[in-house]
């Protein structure tokens, strides 16, 4: 129990800052206001909204059984390998070209003169989506493989480029220092003292970048840069949907594999064990 000469200490709320609490609610209320208009803008309607969980379930069930039969199958199959392997060596292409650009853009390891044009390009590459990329491509390279992959491959450069940027930045400079300190140059110090810390991480972010590019060359098709997408597109444009089922089956089945190995794998490299 406390006296009754002591005075009873009152510790009060302390207040927000009036400008952070005027941002606060600025920010929610754009927020709002863009939901509101970009929904209005799409000519969405309740009724609309209302019946398409039906009409999706009524197509879905067209799929249902998906055919079977073997050589559609293998056609099937061989088209989704395609997608992988567009992935694959998009997703290699954008490493061999993003690892380097990733350290002429960080702050500790290039010049301010040559970090801010790397840093703008990784940003004008980003601005282009793949499907953008592939129409620009298809007069040079013309229709097929090449052209989903050299699309996924560029774009990838500037996310892989960025995310590399920012793991450069981010690590402790002591070993880097210590490289110098002992009468070795830049490249040296980036060698021994940079890359040995960063390269799991961006190895992580190539493997995570690869998921991304599996999903994306499966729309190439769509407009004739290879990979399952056209198979689909067929299928779909004659009405057969037992066979659109079988492409989508095949399509999901190697998406959740290979993304649940690549998370494995991603899991191992970040925590040491290999």
């Amino acid at each position: 129990m406390t006296s009754s000469g002591e005075t009873e200490q009152v510790v009060s709320r302390p207040r927000m800052d009036r400008s952070k609490l005027v941002f606060r609610y600025g920010v929610t209320l754009v927020i709002i206001i863009g939901a509101v208009w970009s929904f209005t803008s799409l000519d969405i309607s309740v009724e609309r909204l209302r019946t398409a969980p039906g009409d999706i379930w009524g197509i879905l069930r067209l799929t249902v059984p998906p055919d079977m039969e073997g050589d559609f199958v293998s056609r099937v199959f061989g088209k989704v390998l395609e997608s992988v392997y567009i992935a694959w060596v998009g997703t290699m292409i954008a490493a061999l070209i993003s690892l380097p650009l990733a350290f002429m853009g960080a702050e500790n390891t290039a010049p301010r003169w040559l970090q801010l044009p790397i840093r703008q390009l990784f940003n004008v590459i980003r601005s282009f989506p793949e499907l953008i990329l592939a129409v620009l491509l298809l007069p040079i390279t013309g229709l097929g493989a090449w052209t989903g992959t050299l699309a996924i491959g560029l774009h990838s450069v500037g996310t892989l480029g960025k995310l590399s940027t920012e793991a450069i930045e981010s690590i402790d400079s002591g070993p880097a220092e210590a490289a110098q300190a002992a009468g070795g140059n830049r490249i040296e110090a980036i060698r021994w003292g940079v890359l040995p810390q960063v390269l799991p991480t961006i190895v992580a972010y190539w493997l995570f970048r690869f998921e991304i590019n599996v999903r994306a060359s499966a729309v190439m098709g769509v407009i004739g840069a290879g990979g399952v997408g056209s198979e689909l597109i067929n299928q779909l444009n004659f009405r057969q949907f037992d066979k659109a089922g079988t492409v989508l089956l095949f399509t999901i089945l190697v998406v959740l594999f290979i993304d649940t190995s690549s998370a494995a794998v991603r899991r191992r490299i970040i925590l040491g064990g290999g």
